[in-house]
This record gives C-alpha cells, sequence and structure tokens, in this order.
C-alpha cells in the first residue's frame, strides 16, 4: 500500500515544488515504485520534470473535474511517475465547489493506484484551498518545508490549525511526516536561529536532513531534470537522496 505524502506550505519561495521532485526522484533511486501529483496549478512540478505544461493531453484537472481515470493521465518519466497539471488547473478550487464529496475527489481516484505504488508525493499549491484540502484528505501525512529565512514561522500556524481541522472532520489519520529545513546556509547565525525555532515550535517532528542552499538546485528545474540526474555529485542531489533513507528508516521502525 503506497504512502501518500503531501508536500505543503502556503507561503511560497520555501522550496516546496523542489522538495516534491527531489523526494520523488531519490525514492525512485533507492528502489520505490512513486508517483508524482502535481497539484499546483503553476505546473513547476510538471516542468522539472521535462514535461511541458502545454504539450499533456490530460491531467489532474481532467482527474479532478472530468472523471477522467487518474492510470490514464499519467506521464511515464525516468524518475518517477507524473500526474501532470497544466494551465486549466487554475481553475479547478471554483469548479469543484459544485462536485459531489469535493473534498474527497483526489482520494477516490487515487485508491485504485494505491496498491501499485510505493510512495505518492503530492506537490500542493501555496494556499489552502479546495486543492490542498483535497491533497490533504488523500494523503496519510504531510511534510511541510521551512526557509531559513526570517518570519520562517510565519503562517505555520494557520496551516497546522488546517491539518487540526482535517483530522478531525474528515482525515482522522492524517499525520505530520516531518518538517524540512530548506535553503540552509551553514555560513549565516541566521539559518542556525531558525533551525533553532523550528526545532522548538516542532520538537521531534523536525528532519535530521537540512536541505543546503546550493546552486545546482536552482538549475535543475530549466534543464527538465531533478537534481540527482542534473548533478548527482551536488550538495542538494546528496540532501535528498539523505531525506529519502530517513523517510524509510522512519517507516521501517514504525
Amino acid at each position: 500500500m503506497a504512502r501518500v505524502i503531501a508536500v505543503v506550505n502556503q507561503k511560497g519561495g520555501v522550496g516546496k515544488t523542489t522538495t516534491a521532485v527531489n523526494l520523488a526522484a531519490s525514492l525512485h533511486k533507492l528502489g520505490k515504485k512513486v508517483l508524482l501529483i502535481d497539484a499546483d496549478p503553476q505546473g513547476n512540478a510538471t516542468t522539472s520534470l521535462g514535461v511541458s505544461k502545454n504539450r499533456i493531453k490530460a491531467g489532474l484537472y481532467d482527474v479532478l473535474i472530468r472523471g477522467a481515470s487518474l492510470k490514464d493521465t499519467l506521464i511515464d518519466t525516468p524518475w518517477c511517475a507524473l500526474l501532470p497539471a497544466n494551465r486549466d488547473l487554475a481553475g479547478a478550487g471554483v469548479e469543484l465547489v459544485e462536485v459531489e464529496d469535493r473534498e474527497y475527489v483526489l482520494k477516490n481516484a487515487l485508491r485504485p493506484l494505491r496498491e501499485s505504488c510505493d510512495y505518492v508525493i503530492i506537490d500542493c499549491p501555496p494556499s489552502l484551498e479546495l486543492l490542498t484540502v483535497n491533497a490533504l484528505n488523500a494523503a496519510d501525512s504531510v511534510l511541510i518545508p521551512v526557509q531559513c529565512e526570517y518570519f520562517a514561522l510565519e503562517g505555520l500556524s494557520d496551516l497546522i490549525g488546517t491539518v487540526r481541522i482535517i483530522r478531525r472532520r474528515m482525515n482522522p489519520d492524517l499525520e505530520i511526516e516531518g518538517v524540512l529545513l530548506t535553503m540552509f546556509d551553514g555560513r549565516t547565525n541566521l539559518s542556525y536561529q531558525v533551525a533553532e525555532e523550528v526545532k522548538r515550535f516542532f520538537e521531534s517532528k523536525v528532519f535530521r536532513t537540512a536541505i543546503p542552499r546550493n546552486v545546482r538546485l536552482s538549475e535543475a528545474p530549466s534543464h527538465g531534470k531533478p537534481v540527482i540526474a542534473y548533478d548527482g555529485a551536488s550538495k542538494g542531489s546528496a540532501a535528498y537522496l539523505d531525506l529519502a533513507r530517513e523517510i524509510l528508516k522512519r517507516r521501517e521502525t514504525q
């Protein structure tokens, strides 16, 4: 049975899509069968795997609104299976309001594939709306990237509040997979201060692995590749492989 992890933070620029793409690719490299779902209307996870948003015939929008089979909309990439997003997804949040059981459409669509995957990673939009609610209802856990910058914890109380509401009303088994420190710069006191603040707030939920500031991580999406394919020797590549190993080890011990 697949472990479904929603990568979520309503703040933009925290490394959410970078984490979703590179965690999916790293888990695949470690021998797991992985599906990446691009639930962000910007479609950055789609293009980060070398798939043109303008050329896909069907994607998540068609699954959510048109009742398309999730299996029939998947695209195979060298790094994982992908359920892509295109510009149509931008209107899905509004259109879902009219759909029956609108909070559970993605969960229901994903159910037939859960036996054939080890991990499903969902890249959520940077907002707490119906697309994100669908992802949280479909997920077993949430992974929260937190940028090592000033105001790192700003808005996270709203996110945790949403997770609690989802857990109480819709998905009682939803867990926090972990909090991931991103854009960590070991040369600055600020990164260490933010890391300590996040650890005080989330305690044992913070991953030991931190993602460093790394030029290769920034360059990889423009080449349509995860960083392990773009520069496997980079610090960014090593960090995401370490994160994948940490997640796998946690699952083994539970």
